[in-house]
């Protein structure tokens, strides 16, 4: 007898902005099946990252626990708590789902599954393409730009000859292959927008001389000699995105947008065969990011900041429906902060499975803030040297190097251009802030507090205080951070 639950289809992207999709207010940007996702389901407007580093929100994603909760504050291989947490794929497996995952799954060791009963990796996308290849002309990758780099550049690839492609095509063939008695939960994961910034050719013409949002600056970020060098070390890290032009950073937006519209229609391929296995009636869609990406906003790039283009992400839920029929939750919007570590708690709701014996989530199923939708609540993150508490209507960021301690206004201000910390008149919001910050850290036992106090580090004194890491991989080294 055959399983009646719902069928789970996760889709993550790696590095998408929360203001990235044309449906939600972004008219430079073409994404038609993300529109219809929104069209057809419910977005949290207001969703997070409360690591927004790779690692540690794929983690969040697989527990449901934060970051700081796993002792996992950055991409360090050495601290890695899975082995010893429940897993979602696991706990869906055990009460009798088929569990499969399709692409970038950043775990240690690389194969791991986790509780996953089937897994492929961007890794087995390169193995295929070596061994279909005839030469540099049918191999990605041949450009030279980094893991990192934020310079566009053309892929070296048709698109569909793309990692992107084999992700959806691969993910189609699990669906047509897999186990009609059971239930399934698929995480469909993709690579990009990560950089490198490479859209396949057809892509990057789309966006030749299209109109893209210029950079925003603040009052605090004017000019990039007087940012505090330990909120500019990522972009140090990473990609010297400082020291690019305004015409580089446009390019490398238009390239950045090209490679999410090139996600956006390789989804309706995805759609359509589900609407023709007549899958989208009984199967719930959960779409999101691991993190997001600055793309020169206050002169940064890449992430790890608890800014909104590094931390804020996007979040739909679209439910089980006909897809000739509109769903009455359609196009509903959701204001209330949420954050990474409820997509678990959502997911096993739907699915009718408790949560983990183990551990309890940090999340809470994201369904309830559509019946109370007025609902309080805030985000308190941690990544590296970096704090922050974000509620509805304000957002506090602490860095310690140099103790640094920035605080925004949303409602007024959604783009952190003016910084109130140090003001009088907002003093006791700042302290208050502050307090909590220290309170829910000491709770997850997290590394940026000791003894009831922020930790405090001398400032760094400049670029050359940070190692470079561009993000160079060669194709001849099996790795599961090819992009």
């Amino acid at each position: 007898m055959s399983d009646a639950r719902p069928n789970v289809l996760l889709i993550t992207t790696d590095q998408q902005r929360f203001d990235t999709i044309a449906a939600l207010g972004n008219p430079c940007i073409d994404t038609p099946h993300l529109d219809w996702l929104v069209d057809e389901g419910i977005t949290f407007t207001r969703a997070y990252a409360d690591c927004p580093v790779c690692m540690p929100s794929r983690t969040t994603l697989m527990t449901g626990l934060s970051g700081a909760s796993l002792g996992m504050t950055g991409n360090d291989p050495s601290v890695y708590p899975l082995p010893h947490h429940a897993t979602l794929p696991a706990l869906l497996a055990a009460s009798g789902y088929q569990t499969h995952a399709q692409g970038k799954m950043h775990f240690r060791p690389i194969r791991a599954r986790y509780g996953f009963e089937s897994m492929e990796l961007p890794l087995d996308y390169y193995r295929e393409r070596r061994r279909l290849s005839t030469g540099d002309a049918s191999m990605p990758k041949q450009h030279g730009v980094g893991e990192n780099e934020m310079q566009a550049v053309i892929s070296t690839v048709a698109a569909t000859e793309s990692l992107t492609h084999w992700t959806v095509k691969r993910t189609i063939d699990a669906i047509e292959t897999r186990d009609p008695t059971r239930p399934f939960f698929l995480w469909t994961s993709f690579t990009k927008p990560h950089p490198p910034f490479d859209p396949p050719p057809s892509f990057w013409s789309l966006y030749q001389g299209r109109t893209v949002p210029a950079p925003t600056y603040g009052d605090w970020s004017q000019d990039v000699d007087t940012i505090p060098h330990d909120l500019l070390a990522p972009t140090y890290l990473l990609n010297n995105a400082h020291r690019m032009s305004a015409e580089s950073l446009q390019q490398s937006m238009r390239a950045y947008y090209a490679c999410i519209t090139h996600i956006d229609y390789e989804l309706g391929l995805l759609f359509a065969r589900m609407r023709e296995m007549d899958l989208l009636a009984n199967t719930w869609i959960i779409f999101t990011s691991d993190h997001g990406e600055m793309l020169g906003v206050h002169h940064m790039g890449g992430k790890s900041l608890f800014f909104e283009g590094s931390a804020h992400v996007p979040l739909i839920v679209r439910p089980p429906a006909d897809p000739w029929v509109r769903h009455p939750d359609g196009n509903r919007r959701i204001t209330t902060i949420v954050s990474l570590a409820d997509v678990v708690p959502t997911i096993l709701a739907r699915a009718g499975v408790p949560a983990s014996p183990i551990t309890t989530p940090d999340g809470a199923d994201l369904l309830t803030y559509c019946k109370q939708a007025d609902h309080k609540r805030d985000l308190v993150g941690e990544c590296g040297d970096i704090g922050a508490v974000i509620t509805q209507r304000f957002s506090y960021h602490y860095c310690a190097g140099g103790a640094v301690e920035l605080l925004f206004d949303h409602q007024y201000d959604p783009m952190q251009r003016h910084n109130l910390a140090g003001q009088p008149e907002h003093a006791a919001l700042q302290e208050r802030l502050r307090r909590r910050l220290v309170t829910v850290l000491e709770q997850r036992r997290g590394t940026l507090v000791h003894n009831g106090q922020l930790r405090e580090q001398d400032p760094m004194r400049g670029p050359s205080d940070v190692a470079r890491w561009p993000g160079f991989h060669s194709l001849d080294v099996a790795s599961d951070v090819l992009h």
